[in-house]
């Protein structure tokens, strides 16, 4: 396996001034889609901030850092033989061992030749005259592009929480997803950890382990269940490998990208006794989707869903002995409509004598000191800080870049009442711009392989129609994109996640529009909308031959 220099990955080499398509980052969207445009013979550079490939799996490497969709379908499907080769060891992989699997992916395809590492996009300006994107690095590149294809993850543009005096603490501080390189020891330290997001859920058990005395500052708890995690069996490896093509299709076909049974009844038609035996045998399983879809209505209607509700909450008081400390842990929004968590001993590490719980609800925070947090009860003296805060979700990453589209407008000013886009791909202004798992696709309310592997497929099929057909733009039209917006906004109204104040809806962002900004139709209807798109000669979108048309393919 190799890992790059960044010097020599991105010192010695010339970026090329002139490519059939830039993309910015090499995640897993940006590596499968520079697999694809080689395969199409078109020349294509990606830039990439970090120093290697893998990007929320490079940056985010806190304690505990893990995936909550099991490995053998966090993967990719496009090669039969990189399926076949791949040796996972545990059901739900840690943070090394995904990037060891993206490291892999890099080296058998030999994509690292096309990536610029080290390397942030800054700016990028669409052309009209010439039909083509000029984008700026931090490294003064400037590279024109028949297409830009923005790969740079739902979750990548983090935050820090909006309180005073972030600067003035003298002992160290982290952020969850700008962890170092190097291991950090916690040993004989008072640390606080600010933030209960999945980041926070996921690594305050290893950190209580190691430090003296842990303080956590929860704002909004969040519904967690254990993963049961352990090493993966042979026979389970092999069975999932000899059944993998039937597997792919179901996943394809699924509400979350991942299979499950389909629910049949409401959970307010059965006994409570039954109900107790489904909700138990899903919280047993160690799946987020079996207990979010045991019945039909979990997501729709209130009454049923705070069925789910009092049995985290009973099962939280069960977990945490001291009954103040297991009330301030219970959420009062509904079961999954925000992100539920999946962790190891998260409600019993706060049984233990070196944990506290501070509640922000009735003591916020006031601000950070020289010797750790105030708030309204006090100040708690620490020497380490962690903020496990979260990020700009869905929108920052692409916001945060100065995108400029028709006439010089920009992305983030266009986007400043919420996010617009038809099918989560491209937003009307910017043609030949797309968006891999973008506001308005199903993205984090699935298994991203899934949705990352349909948008990749999706957007180079989109290239290889405009070249065959000598068209040199595509570009949303605005009533097309109206709809696909409203409709976005009709589904998520039928379902509770609007009841919740989560990063879904921008609302852990101050000044953000209140938007929910996934598609919630299911990835399955989702796949179906976008083919239909496609065959219909992409219908919804602005085709136009005008401009320098189509160029030779050259080599990738």
């Amino acid at each position: 396996m190799s890992v790059p220099d960044e010097e020599t990955q991105s010192g010695p080499r010339a970026v090329p001034g002139t490519v059939d398509v830039a993309v910015v980052g090499a995640g897993f969207s940006g590596m499968y889609l520079l697999h694809r445009l080689r395969e199409m013979n078109l020349s294509a550079v990606v830039f990439e901030a970090g120093a290697d490939v893998g990007g929320t799996w490079y940056w985010n490497r806190y304690p505990g850092a893990r995936v909550d969709v099991e490995s053998l379908a966090y993967s990719f499907s496009f090669s039969e033989e990189l399926e076949q080769e791949y040796e996972w060891e545990e059901r739900y992989p840690t943070q090394p061992e995904i990037l060891r699997y993206a490291r892999h992916v890099a080296d058998r395809f030999d994509l690292r030749r096309d990536i610029f590492f080290g390397t942030r996009v800054t700016a990028a300006a669409y052309d009209e005259r010439d039909a083509t994107w000029l984008v700026r690095t931090d490294r003064g590149d400037a590279v024109t592009a028949r297409f830009l294809v923005m790969a740079t993850g739902c979750l990548s543009f983090s935050k820090l929480p909006e309180v005073p005096g972030l600067d003035r603490f003298r002992g160290a501080t982290f952020h969850t997803a700008h962890w170092p390189q190097e291991d950090v020891d916690f040993g004989g330290m008072r640390v606080g950890v600010i933030g209960t997001g999945s980041s926070g859920v996921q690594s305050i058990p290893v950190i209580a382990g190691q430090a003296a005395d842990l303080t956590v500052f929860q704002r909004t708890p969040a519904y967690s269940l254990p993963a049961r995690n352990r090493r993966l069996r042979p026979d389970e490896i092999a069975g999932m490998k000899a059944g993998y093509r039937a597997f792919r299709k179901a996943q394809r076909e699924s509400g979350f990208g991942v299979p499950t049974v389909p629910a049949t009844k409401s959970a307010l038609e059965v006994s409570d006794e039954e109900r107790d035996a489904a909700f138990e045998a899903a919280w047993e399983s160690g799946s987020l989707v079996n207990l979010l879809t045991a019945y039909t209505d979990l997501a729709v209607d209130l009454e049923a869903n705070d069925t789910a509700k009092r049995f985290v909450h009973r099962k939280i008081h069960q977990i945490v002995k001291d009954p103040r400390t297991a009330e301030d842990l219970c959420p009062e929004y509904p079961f999954g409509t925000k992100r539920p968590c999946l962790d190891t001993d998260y409600y019993e590490t706060y049984n233990r004598d070196n944990v506290h719980l501070v509640n922000l609800r009735r003591t916020p925070i006031v601000e950070i000191t020289e010797g750790g947090v105030r708030t309204s009860a006090g100040e708690y003296a620490f020497d380490a800080i962690v903020y496990a805060t979260g990020f700009d979700a869905m929108t920052g990453a692409l916001t945060n870049v100065d995108i400029r589209g028709r006439g010089g407008v920009s992305l983030k000013e266009t986007w400043s009442a919420g996010p617009r886009t038809y099918l989560g791909i491209s937003s009307a202004g910017f043609p030949n711009m797309f968006m891999i798992t973008g506001p308005g696709s199903p993205s984090v309310l699935s298994n991203m392989v899934v949705s990352i592997e349909q948008h990749v497929d999706w957007v180079a099929d989109a290239i290889g129609h405009l070249d065959r057909h000598g068209i040199a733009t595509i570009e949303p039209e605005p009533q097309a994109q109206d709809a696909w917006v409203d409709h976005v906004n009709l589904i998520g109204s039928f379902t509770l996640y609007p009841k919740a104040n989560s990063w879904y809806m921008g609302a852990n962002v101050p000044g953000k529009p209140r938007v929910f900004m996934p598609y919630a139709g299911g990835v399955g209807e989702y796949r179906k909308k976008c083919d239909e798109v496609a065959a219909r000669g992409y219908e919804g979108f602005s085709l136009s031959s005008a401009g320098p048309g189509p160029r030779s393919p050259s080599a990738g």
